[in-house]
């Protein structure tokens, strides 16, 4: 259905996406073919697709009918509405689904990481990039983490926060860390990952354990003292001489790789 008003009520959920983010009002955004098939695909029920209309079309033809209305504009409407040019030229909105529950997403996990105050939400997008890539079974986030939803973390994530399954732990920053007791308690060998010189080898810490949490923590400050304690072991992924640290997303990758490693 073509729309060429840009003031049609039916545009609104992608309005003003440069402005605000959609998750405050319980929306999440997917932007391009790829992300917007996985939005389709996922758990959270799709309200609309807008497009132009090649783009529309190319989506029909790969992935067929979504299931949902698909509104055809010109670039210089979803321009206006959306609030920048936008360039990939398909955008689609959903509505969020209840949260899952840590006990839900871990009853059939092998690896899961857990994230501790990562705030950055293109972090959070390459985390979950990342731990989709590298078999990690689910992501459940601690205090301060940012919201996988949110519309960057979405995009950097290539979609993957919409596939990979997450839950979040109840608490603030010094009691959030008593839940992690029901990983343990699921069989889970809990990892903490920090640059210590005096913490383990990161191989050493996966070495033999059929279930691995993996925790990670924010730039800078990195995982509490209270985290930590809650765990296992804590891990160190050995560091060239006059470094000391890496991204956070790229210190998780090693240990999912490490992980696959390990579990073949």
């Amino acid at each position: 259905m073509m729309i060429a008003d840009p003031h049609d009520p039916r545009l609104d959920d992608v309005r003003d996406l440069n402005k605000s983010d959609k998750s405050g009002e319980g929306l999440v955004i997917a932007e391009g073919h790829l992300v917007v098939s996985r939005l389709v695909a996922s758990r959270f029920p799709v309200r609309c697709i807008v497009g132009f209309a090649s783009k529309l079309e190319h989506y029909v033809d790969i992935y067929g009918d979504p299931g949902c209305p698909m509104y055809e504009v010109s670039r210089e409407t979803l321009a206006e509405v959306a609030g920048f040019d936008m360039h990939r030229g398909l955008v689609a909105a959903a509505d969020r689904s209840t949260p899952l529950e840590v006990a839900e997403v871990i009853q059939d996990a092998q690896t899961v990481v857990v994230l501790e105050g990562v705030g950055d939400h293109e972090n959070i997008g390459s985390l979950f990039r990342n731990a989709a890539g590298m078999d990690v079974d689910a992501v459940l986030l601690g205090a301060g983490a940012a919201d996988p939803l949110y519309r960057r973390s979405v995009r950097v994530s290539m979609g993957h926060a919409l596939r990979l399954p997450f839950a979040r732990f109840d608490g603030g920053f010094t009691t959030w860390q008593r839940s992690l007791a029901l990983l343990a308690d699921a069989g889970f060998h809990l990892v903490s990952l920090t640059p210590d010189e005096d913490a383990v080898h990161l191989a050493d810490a996966l070495e033999g354990h059929a279930k691995i949490a993996l925790m990670v923590g924010a730039e800078g400050p990195g995982l509490t003292e209270h985290a930590m304690r809650a765990t296992h072991v804590r891990a160190q992924i050995p560091m060239a001489p006059g470094t000391d640290s890496l991204n956070v997303a790229t210190a998780a990758a090693i240990a999912f790789y490490e992980r696959q490693r390990s579990f073949r």
